[in-house]
């Protein structure tokens, strides 16, 4: 009795652990305006953190690989323009990421993008990497929002990916090397950042759906604020940590900003 007592113990242990330890990474970029009107300013500030987004838990970023935006088929380089930040968690933890600004360059459709350097996860023994893109439109020139930046894996939006109301449903393609890829596992949480919303159970925090055969996924957001959504998938290569080598998890990753209607 007393070994399977101990024995029934170390299974919640380890279960808990697990769970706490299986939580969603995601890669952000939050403007500080999705929708720049002409009345607006036209500079818009640019959060880049690295997170769990619903809990606020943060996570250490380097400065990123790559962080630009693509207006008009152009590709306007801002790696320049980040600046390194600390920034307290929800527990109070202290963590670095980096912010930007840009000037709206005329209307149109502005994709920011970015592609961090590779995470390594101790808990997964896998290394991260999320490339990640918010759509801002400008000035009311619904133009652009579908284009393709090139990055090694990306949503591609099949619904307009600004002026949503909550309850609204968003659909998009998810891409590897260009292609499609059918039934891939997408991940969806909300930017939790007041801390207002409450889970009765851990598998509300990170929604899951599953991309169809041509690689199209579709959820119905049910609550205002930014949502994120995270198609995973195995980079073909690895990466060695302490001489061995190891799994990249390499993330699309898409945020986009639901409205209450009033």
């Amino acid at each position: 009795m007393k070994k399977t007592g101990w024995m029934f113990l170390i299974t919640i242990i380890v279960g808990l652990y697990i769970s706490g330890a299986a939580h969603a990474h995601f890669q952000m970029i939050i403007p500080s305006d999705d929708m720049v009107s002409q009345e607006d300013s036209r500079e818009v500030s640019l959060d880049v953190r690295f997170t769990h987004p619903f809990e606020g838990h943060g996570m250490n970023m380097e400065k990123p690989v790559q962080f630009g935006v693509l207006k008009g088929k152009k590709k306007i380089d801002l790696l320049d323009a980040l600046k390194e930040v600390k920034i307290k968690d929800r527990s109070g933890k202290n963590f670095t990421a980096f912010q930007g600004k840009y000037k709206m360059a005329g209307p149109g459709d502005h994709i920011f993008y970015v592609e961090p350097k590779p995470y390594w996860e101790t808990e997964e023994e896998t290394f991260i990497v999320h490339y990640t893109k918010v759509i801002v439109n400008s000035m009311g020139m619904e133009e652009g929002w579908d284009d393709e930046v090139g990055l090694k894996t990306e949503i591609i939006p099949l619904t307009r990916p600004y002026g949503l109301w909550a309850g609204n449903v968003f659909q998009g393609i998810v891409k590897l090397n260009g292609k499609p890829v059918p039934f891939s596992e997408v991940e969806v949480e909300y930017f939790n950042d007041e801390a207002k919303v409450k889970v009765p159970a851990d598998p509300m925090i990170t929604q899951v759906v599953k991309a169809d055969a041509n690689g199209v996924f579709t959820y119905a957001m049910p609550r205002a604020g930014w949502w994120g959504f995270a198609a995973l998938n195995t980079d073909e290569k690895t990466m060695k940590h302490e001489g061995k080598d190891y799994p990249i998890e390499i993330g699309a990753l898409l945020w986009v900003k639901t409205y209450n209607m009033k």
